[in-house]
């Protein structure tokens, strides 16, 4: 008996993280086929450099994990990213010093998430539509004011927060490593982590239950602003220079990390762990696929395949579920 109930945990378990597990298999199967084709991407401290740049990418899933939790999306994280790096450079450069340049630059993240908090949450506007008009309102208002130039001739002490290159990097993932933490619990065991799920899942049913979801998804907006303030600061000290265009397509990328990880689009499920995994997998796909002879210009395209595949299985497991409901409800 005690064996046929380990036996029914271990069932339940893989079926609740089927999702994750079929990223990790991925992940491993990618890494194999390297390690076979290609046995040069594990030297030159390549694996590293990977790991460090999935720090930024790996706080922008959490937001945006939160984001599709509450079934809505944000495609305005690039544009914010951008205008938030370019700020910490220019502050920088400006003489402030970072303990005063890192919480203003995650302040106007935070604002822009409250700005688009308040159309969506406030106005009942659909996300799409608005972060579509704020990514292009900020993509074009950056690229008037600076015309594409890099910020450059920035202090010694921006790069690396004024470290050793070996402590930054340790630093900037660490700190992604604590925000996915921090969130993970948070989600897990605090009522506002009920809350997200309880919004998602159904946005009048949480209502009867005492919660506010417009409250809810508000909040959410102004912590994925705030998170994209974060992740900008921590890509942007890793280069001597502030690429105005680093946020390109950014949205993309975190989107399809998000979905593939298991986040269901439709709102409501879903855990950091699959994002996580899913960070990592597209963050090592680009270089994989250079030293596999692919060409790194179909790494964009494999990320909308993703993002399909990811919707499309979401989509037929909603309708496995409904039609489920159903056929109970005739019984």
């Amino acid at each position: 008996m005690p064996s046929a109930t380990r036996r029914q945990r271990r069932s339940h378990l893989i079926a609740r993280f089927k999702r994750e597990l079929s990223v990790a298999a991925a992940f491993a199967l990618l890494l194999g086929a390297l390690a076979a084709l290609a046995p040069s991407f594990f030297t030159g401290g390549k694996p590293a450099a990977i790991l460090v740049g999935s720090g930024p990418l790996l706080v922008l899933a959490v937001g945006m994990t939160l984001v599709i939790l509450v079934r809505q999306i944000d495609i305005s994280i690039g544009s914010q990213f951008s205008l938030c790096g370019v700020a910490a450079g220019l502050l920088a450069r400006s003489g402030l010093p970072m303990p005063v340049v890192v919480p203003l630059t995650v302040l106007l993240g935070t604002c822009l998430g409250a700005i688009n908090g308040a159309l969506i949450a406030g106005l009942s506007l659909p996300s799409i539509v608005v972060t579509l008009a704020t990514m292009v309102i900020l993509r074009e208002g950056l690229r008037w004011a600076g015309e594409g130039e890099l910020i450059k001739d920035l202090p010694d002490r921006f790069q690396w927060f004024g470290l050793s290159q070996g402590i930054g990097q340790w630093l900037t993932v660490g700190v992604a490593v604590v925000v996915v933490l921090t969130t993970a619990w948070g989600l897990r065991y605090l009522a506002a982590g009920r809350m997200v799920y309880a919004t998602g899942a159904d946005a009048e049913a949480a209502r009867l239950a005492g919660i506010r979801p417009k409250r809810v998804v508000f909040v959410v907006f102004v912590l994925m602003g705030g998170l994209t303030g974060l992740a900008a600061l921590l890509h942007s000290v890793r280069f001597p220079d502030v690429d105005p265009r680093a946020g390109d397509l950014l949205e993309l990328q975190v989107i399809a990390a998000v979905v593939v990880g298991g986040v269901a689009i439709s709102g409501g499920r879903g855990t950091l762990i699959g994002p996580t995994l899913g960070v990592l997998l597209l963050a090592t796909l680009g270089p994989a696929l250079v030293f596999l002879g692919v060409g790194a210009h179909w790494d964009k395209a494999v990320q909308g395949v993703i993002i399909l595949l990811a919707v499309a299985v979401d989509g037929l497991s909603l309708g496995r579920r409904k039609h489920a409901g159903t056929g109970l409800a005739n019984r």
